[in-house]
C-alpha cells in the first residue's frame, strides 16, 4: 500500500498551513448568474444536461481559485445525484480535476448499507478501480457497524480516509446519538478507535475518523480523548455559526486533527445572494477572498 489518506492529509496540511477543505455543494438557485442562464427556464433532460455543465464549469472555476488554500474538496453527492446521469458524469469529472491539482477528496457521500450493497457503494466512491477514486468518504454507521466492513477493507488495503457520522448537530440527532449510558456516540467513538488500529500511519493517525461538527465543540475533546488517532471531519463554520476556534476543538497543539469544512460561507458569501454576478473574475475573487479570510481566522484560533 503506497497510498495512506491520513499521512497524505497531514502531509497537505504541513504544506498548505491550514486544516481546511472547501465543500462543493453547488445550489443552482445561488450559482452566478451568467451560469444560471443556461438552465433557468429549461426543464427536463434539458435542463438535467445544462445544469450539470454550469455545475462543473462553476466547480472547476473555485477550484482554481482556492487550490492553493485547501487541502482537500468535499463535493457533497446529492447536489450532483439531483441532476441524474449528467450530474454524476460532472461528479467524475470534477474528482477528475481536483485530482490534477493535487487536492485531496473527500467523498460526502453518508453511505451505508450491509453486505454486498455496501461493497458496491466502496467499489463505485473508494475503489482505486471504480469510477471516482476518492480519497475519502462520509458514512452513516447508525444502521449498524457491520455497514462499515467493506470501506475498513479500503482503508486497510488501498489507504483510503474514512470519516463516520459521530456526533452531527441537526435538530434530532440527540435521539440515536446521546441514547444510553454511556451515550451511543461514546460507544461507537470506542469502536472507531479499535478500527483505527490497523491503519495508523506514520504521523500517528489512522485512516478511520470521524465526523463530529463543530457545534458539540464541548464534546469534541472527550472524543479525542476516546479516538486520539482520528481525523475529525468537522463541519459547521462559517454559514452554520460555528467559529474557527469550535471548529478546532479537537485539535492537537499543532492544530491538526480537525479537518475544517465550509461550504456555503466560501462558496457563496454574499449575505444578500447576489454573488458574483458579473463575471467568473468577481467570481473567483469573492470565493479566495473568503477562503484566505477564513484560513487566517483558522491560523490565528487558540486550540
Amino acid at each position: 500500500m503506497t497510498f495512506h489518506f491520513a499521512d497524505a492529509l497531514c502531509t497537505a496540511v504541513n504544506t498548505v498551513g491550514t486544516p481546511l477543505a472547501i465543500g462543493l455543494d453547488p445550489h443552482l438557485h445561488l450559482l452566478p448568474h451568467f451560469l444560471r442562464v443556461r438552465y433557468e427556464g429549461r426543464s427536463g433532460r434539458d435542463f438535467l444536461k445544462e445544469a450539470a455543465t454550469a455545475v462543473l464549469e462553476f466547480n472547476r472555476m473555485v477550484l482554481d481559485a482556492v487550490q492553493h488554500d485547501v487541502v482537500a474538496v468535499k463535493p457533497q453527492f446529492a447536489f450532483y445525484e439531483q441532476l441524474g446521469s449528467f450530474g454524476w458524469q460532472a461528479l467524475e469529472e470534477t474528482c477528475q480535476y481536483a485530482k490534477g491539482l493535487g487536492l485531496l477528496i473527500v467523498a460526502d457521500a453518508k453511505r451505508g448499507d450491509i453486505s454486498s450493497t455496501g461493497k458496491a457503494y466502496a467499489q463505485a466512491i473508494l475503489d482505486d478501480n471504480g469510477p471516482l477514486g476518492c480519497d475519502a468518504i462520509t458514512l452513516n454507521p447508525w444502521m449498524g457497524l457491520d455497514t462499515l466492513d467493506p470501506f475498513v477493507t479500503l482503508a486497510e488495503t488501498q489507504g483510503k480516509g474514512l470519516f463516520v457520522l459521530l456526533r452531527t448537530t441537526n435538530p434530532q440527532s440527540h435521539f440515536f446519538q446521546h441514547h444510553g449510558q454511556p451515550s451511543a456516540s461514546v460507544q461507537l467513538a470506542r469502536q472507531l478507535a479499535r478500527l483505527g488500529e490497523s491503519s495508523v500511519g506514520q504521523f500517528g493517525f489512522s485512516n478511520v475518523g470521524a465526523v463530529v461538527g463543530a457545534s458539540a465543540h464541548q464534546e469534541a475533546q472527550q472524543f479525542r480523548e476516546i479516538h486520539p488517532t482520528g481525523w475529525f471531519l468537522v463541519p459547521g463554520v462559517g454559514a452554520q455559526g460555528a467559529t474557527a476556534s469550535q471548529g478546532l476543538a479537537s485539535a492537537n497543539d499543532q492544530k491538526m486533527g480537525a479537518l475544517v469544512v465550509a461550504s456555503r460561507s466560501l462558496l457563496f458569501p454574499r449575505e444578500d445572494g447576489n454573488n458574483y454576478d458579473h463575471s467568473m473574475e468577481s467570481m473567483q475573487q469573492s470565493v479566495q477572498a473568503a477562503t484566505r479570510q477564513l484560513r487566517e481566522l483558522l491560523n490565528s484560533a487558540s486550540v
